[in-house]
């Protein structure tokens, strides 16, 4: 066997197995019932073999069924209804038994699905920002929902049916051979064809079944980006095209899909031509030795009846091949998804270091994504704590990249980077995060209420502190004018609000962790001069106090910060406050001047009236 097929079975074990460990119990509950369901089905024609043989057509009792010669001496009526009543009986106590294993099985097959989804989603959560920057949303989403559910289904369905017919095969076998062990010959006969056709059509299902969930995960990948996109789409009035870029990846599935089915088909088929062949040699070679007085005519009932039955378990595998390819081969990537480690790990001895005050130093720090072109080169600056620094260059100049080492979702490849002279890799990253508040340019809220968004910030926030935070972010007034208060759903997204109230929730997300570092990334990108002034306002007093780096392209907002630090292709060109850089800059300065309305304010004048320039800026934008 390949050592890839071997793998893949030793993980589908793996998953099951370690999942199922805790439902012992239950499990030895549904298997008592399958050997009821199973005894019964072994049981189900006899009564009509009695019926037939011994009150019809007066056939001698053997010694062995005494108490055949019993219910006969009762006479034939009470005999034929009492006999006739076991049937009755035989169905509900097989009823009973399937109803408890079914539900049984199905319970413990649901669990195994909530498990897994559980522990995916934790894990995915663990996993690194390269990680989920590479690999497709959609692709992910049908991991948590349709491979849980691929395994939900092999379990409960498929172990359901199997199992049971399974131990019915074998005990309908020894039976047989018990009652006529030449006749038992024709229909073991038949088992041979029966397994190569069905596992030579499983060996081609699960290869089909593995392009179509590769597929599968790529149509989720695209429906996922155009959904979450719809606005751009819209927009530009794209709808048309991206149904057609929609279709034509899932004609991929549809024509796996139909060929998948057609296997399947085919190998039902093809079991049933067989069975029927197994059937009319059993009941013709049966008849013959009835009517040749070596074998009654209930033996041959009983065979006829044993005949579907025995036959149950290849034909339930034929139909269920379908399903039991698409489950390894999800489990097989379930397997290999739960395999992979983050790239950013803790070290063992990585310490909870507590409150921190938010010294930042990087020490020729070097960075890489890994496809040839350096982000960041010998980066080298200190923050100490309270300092606010402003981080100012063009597109790609690796700004974002800086801080997302901070947040150490990234590591440097050389260099280090400190927090009040602890590295790092030295500390917690759960603790590290839990210091640092960040703003973005896209407010990310959670389709939940707005006390809910606000709270994500300190889980066991009160009330009380809600509404600080809120009230020093300027979003208490406009959201005491929603419907509900703080109680108002917002929608996914937050989009049923305005970009300028979604910022200020998120300011009040920040402000109610009361961190002593702050990351705000273009916070006032894309604002009317009201709500940037709202928010300016709310930033300003957040950053108070606290050690504070923001990114940003607008210089009117560089300008208030302690120091700047402006990057090119990955290096520090230069740093220092406002003043010095307009005093020796030559590129800042005529920036600036540009922001300032192409020069017309003189420089002395710009260093001079900071509340001049803030109005020539908003001039600048309103024009």
């Amino acid at each position: 066997m390949p050592e890839s097929r071997k793998q893949t079975k030793a993980r589908f074990k793996h998953l099951v197995l370690n999942h199922l460990a805790g439902q012992k119990g239950g499990l030895l509950v549904a298997a008592c019932c399958t050997l009821l369901l199973s005894g019964a089905d072994l049981f189900r024609p006899w009564p009509l073999k009695i019926i037939f043989d011994y009150i019809l057509l007066n056939k001698s009792v053997p010694h062995h069924l005494s108490f055949v010669r019993s219910l006969l001496g009762m006479g034939k009526i009470w005999a034929l209804v009492l006999v006739s009543f076991t049937i009755v009986l035989i169905t509900v106590v097989k009823g009973f038994a399937a109803y408890s294993q079914m539900h049984i099985t199905s319970r413990v097959g649901f669990k195994l699905a909530h498990s897994l989804r559980r522990e995916i989603f934790n894990h995915l959560q663990k996993l690194s920002l390269s990680f989920h920057q590479k690999m497709p949303s959609g692709e992910l989403l049908t991991n948590i929902s349709f491979d849980t559910s691929s395994l939900r289904d092999v379990f409960s369905e498929f172990v359901l049916t199997f199992a049971s017919e399974l131990l019915t095969l074998i005990g309908m076998l020894v039976v047989m051979l018990f009652v006529n062990w030449k006749l038992s010959l024709i229909v073991v006969a038949t088992v041979p064809p029966l397994i190569f056709l069905t596992f030579q059509r499983y060996r081609r299902i699960k290869a089909s079944a593995k392009r179509q969930r590769k597929a599968e995960g790529e149509i989720a990948s695209r429906a996922n980006e155009v959904l979450s996109s719809i606005l751009v789409v819209q927009a530009f009035g794209r709808e048309e095209y991206e149904g057609e870029r929609f279709e034509n990846q899932s004609v991929e599935t549809l024509h796996e899909s139909i060929k998948t089915a057609r296997m399947e088909a085919a190998a039902a088929r093809g079991v049933d031509i067989i069975v029927a062949v197994g059937t009319f040699a059993v009941i013709l070679v049966g008849s013959l030795l009835a009517l040749d007085g070596r074998m009654t005519p209930g033996n041959v009932l009983v065979f006829a009846s044993y005949m579907n039955s025995i036959y149950g378990p290849i034909r339930s595998l034929a139909k269920l091949s379908t399903k039991f390819s698409r489950a390894m081969v999800g489990a097989n990537r379930i397997s290999e998804l739960l395999d992979l480690e983050p790239d950013v790990q803790d070290q063992p001895d990585a310490i909870d270091p507590g409150r921190l005050r938010g010294e930042i130093a990087f020490q020729n720090a070097s960075f890489s994504y890994g496809e040839g072109r350096t982000v960041l080169s010998g980066i080298s600056f200190r923050v100490s704590p309270g300092e606010h620094v402003a981080l100012v260059g063009p597109s790609g100049s690796g700004k974002s990249t800086l801080t997302a080492l901070i947040l150490r979702f990234y590591d440097p490849q050389q260099g280090s980077i400190t927090i009040d002279g602890l590295d790092l890799r030295d500390i917690r990253r759960d603790a590290l995060r839990r210091e640092i508040g960040i703003v973005l340019q896209d407010s990310l809220l959670f389709g939940t209420t707005v006390r809910e968004n606000i709270a994500y910030g300190k889980l066991n926030a009160s009330m009380e502190e809600i509404i600080n935070a809120a009230t020093a972010a300027n979003a208490h007034d406009f959201i005491m004018e929603l419907e509900n208060g703080y109680d108002t759903a917002l929608s996914e997204r937050g989009v049923n609000l305005s970009g300028g109230q979604r910022q200020r929730i998120a300011i009040a997300r920040t402000f109610i962790r009361d961190v002593p570092m702050l990351i705000l990334d273009e916070p006032m990108t894309g604002l009317d001069v009201e709500s940037e002034a709202a928010v300016r306002d709310a930033l300003r007093r957040l950053m108070e106090g606290r050690t504070c780096i923001l990114i940003t392209h607008d210089l009117q907002s560089a300008a208030e910060a302690d120091r700047i630090l402006m990057l090119g292709d990955g290096r520090i060109t230069d740093q220092g406050a406002h003043s010095e850089l307009l005093q020796r800059n030559q590129e800042y300065r005529e920036l600036w001047k540009v922001k300032a309305g192409n020069g017309a304010m003189k420089l002395r004048d710009i260093t001079e009236a900071p509340k001049a320039l803030f109005l020539a800026n908003s001039v600048v934008r309103q024009s």
